[in-house]
């Protein structure tokens, strides 16, 4: 699990990412780690950051 690079050190809006799990891509609120969880394909996820990072 590693948490955004964006994240503040103040508790403030966090993303963690689960990517070393076999074939699934976990993502949730730092702030909520027993609240709901979102999972995707890698290849999904990957896409996705790349859209949002502007690299794709």
């Amino acid at each position: 699990m590693r948490k955004s690079s964006r994240s503040s050190g103040n508790g403030g809006a966090c993303l963690e990412v689960a990517d070393n799990l076999p074939g699934v891509v976990g993502v949730r609120d730092s702030k909520d780690p027993a609240g709901p969880a979102l999972t995707f394909p890698p290849t999904a996820w990957r896409i996705f950051v790349a859209r949002v990072t502007g690299r794709g």
